[in-house]
């Protein structure tokens, strides 16, 4: 239960990929989650972003909840901050915490314009045989988990275009290097608290890079996964979007992450997000 609700967090932060533009005028923007794993409540998530036309900061928090929580006492929280420049993400710092009942780990990173400068992770993971090694190459180009989530919105016209599915997100943990490779599939309609409107549907695959064991079963079921999809939604006023649900079949069922509360701070005011 704890690895499902650990790797559920993190397909909202690799898989997530809501998009804010650079040269949107909302400050913040928060967004409340839900976590469900075959329709029964694991628990919740938060995500919080500010944004100016240079800079960002993006933290995130997850805990079990429920019955889950009966199982395993288990949450986790990160930050990122870096630059925005030309259209590009530049992460400089990342920083994640876990822990169970077992257990509490912590990564930070370093970064100078997407090259990662040091690692730490502590208690250290153990170095398991078969492991693809992670090269200074596999570190150059990259974004962390969160700054995965702040990407500008480059492509012309409607934001919810299919050009804002069509991108690939190079990632680094930390640990692991992978990419998700996003694609469209369609637009729907959506209501809840703070957001009712269309989303476009982006359909998302995992492809491991460096830092896996090629022959792990979680990871060939991940690589050859065609059950993930990833929904933005647009925030008002500005060229920009959020992800509004990201859903990934997993080996024991579909785990679901979807918005339960929106709100952004413009200015000196916060309004909800309506249509």
């Amino acid at each position: 239960m704890t690895s499902i609700f650990r790797r559920s967090a993190a397909a909202a932060l690799g898989l997530g990929a809501g998009l804010w533009s650079a040269a949107g005028a909302a400050d913040t923007v928060q967004v409340a989650y839900s976590v469900k794993l075959v329709g029964l409540a694991l628990g919740g998530a938060g995500l919080q972003a500010t944004i100016d036309p240079s800079s960002y900061r993006v933290e995130v928090n997850a805990k079990l909840s429920g019955v889950a929580s009966a199982v395993s006492k288990s949450e986790g929280a990160a930050q990122s901050s870096g630059e925005i420049a030309q259209g590009r993400v530049l992460p400089s710092a990342y920083a994640t915490t876990s822990s169970n009942s077992r257990e509490t780990r912590t990564v930070r990173m370093a970064l100078n314009s997407g090259t990662v400068r040091a690692v730490e992770i502590t208690p250290p993971f153990e170095e398991p045989a078969g492991r693809v090694p992670v090269t200074e190459a596999h570190k150059r180009g990259v974004l962390d988990p969160l700054s995965a989530l702040v990407m500008p919105a480059v492509h012309a016209g409607p934001v919810l275009a299919p050009a804002a599915c069509e991108r690939t997100l190079p990632v680094y943990d930390g640990y692991t290097r992978f990419d998700v490779q996003l694609s469209y599939v369609g637009q729907r309609e959506v209501k809840a608290r703070g957001y009712s409107g269309p989303v476009v549907v982006c359909a998302a695959r995992y492809k491991p890079v460096a830092g896996h064991r090629p022959d792990r079963r979680s990871t060939k079921f991940m690589a050859d996964n065609k059950n993930i999809q990833v929904w933005l939604m647009p925030v008002e006023g500005v060229r920009a979007l959020a992800p509004y649900r990201i859903s990934v079949g997993t080996m024991v069922g579909e785990v679901v992450i979807e918005a339960t509360n929106v709100q952004i701070a413009e200015s000196s005011r916060t309004r909800r997000v309506e249509r």
